[in-house]
């Protein structure tokens, strides 16, 4: 099995971006627009459509609340088996996102690695924004 280790900063409160990982139905329009453009909830699943037209099922394995942890594996869309995380902690002046995902077949890793890059960038510029929005507001 392969594995794939991202990691970024965020300038957002901590909260902010916890808010938007856990809305699991809002991908596309809270947390990585543009990267993701459908996500519909089904019966502890959602089924999320890519910017590149590929559609996979992801069930939700946990939602942490506690640990700002999220678990999900994806059914369909080319890998015979994948499972990831994502996790946000609060950092000194905005938020730590780490994202690890497990897949086979291994010959998926630049694929999926260029996937998450895209996806995290997606969430930068998505929640970074939205912070902005909201320090201009008060």
């Amino acid at each position: 099995m392969s594995t794939l280790h991202k990691e970024i900063w965020i300038n957002a409160p901590c909260e902010l971006v916890w808010d938007a990982v856990r809305d699991v139905g809002a991908l596309h329009t809270r947390l990585v627009p543009g990267f993701v453009v459908d996500t519909r909830l089904e019966a502890g699943e959602r089924v999320v459509t890519f910017a590149n037209g590929m559609t996979v099922r992801e069930p939700i394995i946990s939602l942490d609340e506690s640990r700002k942890r999220l678990a999900w594996a994806a059914v369909g869309g080319g890998p015979t088996h994948y499972n990831a995380v994502l996790e946000v902690a609060a950092e000194e002046r905005g938020t730590r996102v780490r994202w690890v995902s497990d897949f086979l077949p291994h010959e998926l890793e630049g694929q999926l690695s260029s996937m998450q890059d895209q996806g995290l960038a997606a969430m930068r510029r998505k929640l970074e924004a939205d912070a902005a929005a909201l320090q201009r507001s008060r």
